[in-house]
């Protein structure tokens, strides 16, 4: 089971912890705010009442080997530029950061963040698709029903040809272009008779439900009512 961490209890940071309790309970949630952590505890698997700059905290708690940290400090600029380049120093390979501003964004890049967000709802829907799935390696929003993503070729189409696969039909979902896993230039496949090998990285359309079950990881239905929960009990929409 995937674990996280979340340093920081903003809007953005409660948000992906409602967004992760679809996939797993084995998150982490850290912040200097006692009363904030008393609010959330019962729904991570361990909390911190800690400040974020505590370069010696954040060694002790976060793992190493964690699957990723996201940070979300508020206004506070400095601190989350200084709590990237500890994550980062850390060797933490995922550490995805909230931004005030495109240029605060690229300083947290320079500092080691591997994928900077924007705060809004759908930056938290857009990220947790991909930390949930290894088939997933990126998911773009473009209106109320139709989303572009890439995926991995994945069980059900390896070594069946497109017209045999038949994606339109099974998953609702239309095959744009294709690209090998070690580059990154795509193709127009127009060919029926392509076969599609494990290496295979296939851009594709359609609505957002269907993207998620054709490169859904089996426990993301297993903690959908744990996240109905958490919905509830703090009303969020």
């Amino acid at each position: 089971m995937k674990q996280f961490a979340i340093v920081g209890l903003g809007a953005f940071g409660i948000r992906m912890l409602e967004e992760l309790l679809e996939i797993t309970n084995e998150i982490i949630i850290i912040d200097r705010d006692k009363d904030v952590i008393e609010k959330y505890k019962d729904f991570a698997r361990a909390s911190y009442i800690t400040d974020a700059i505590n370069e010696t905290a954040l060694r002790k708690i976060v793992p190493p080997e964690i699957d990723a940290v996201i940070v979300d400090l508020g206004g506070k600029i400095e601190s989350s530029i200084m709590t990237i380049n500890f994550l980062h120093k850390m060797g933490i390979r995922e550490i995805v950061a909230k931004a005030q501003t495109d240029e605060h964004g690229e300083i947290l890049k320079l500092m080691g963040a591997t994928k900077v967000i924007y705060p809004d709802r759908e930056a938290a829907k857009r990220i947790t698709p991909i930390l949930a799935s290894s088939l997933l390696f990126d998911f773009m929003p473009i209106s109320q029903n139709l989303s572009l993503a890439e995926i991995r070729a994945n069980e059900y189409c390896i070594g069946k040809t497109l017209m045999e696969a038949n994606l339109r039909k099974e998953f609702s979902l239309n095959v744009v272009a294709l690209r090998k896993e070690d580059s990154d230039e795509f193709t127009f496949i127009n060919d029926p008779s392509y076969a599609f090998a494990k290496e295979d990285v296939l851009l594709v359309a359609g609505a957002e439900e269907d993207i998620f079950a054709f490169s859904r990881d089996p426990e993301r239905q297993v903690r959908r009512d744990f996240r109905e929960s958490f919905r509830k009990l703090f009303g969020k929409k």
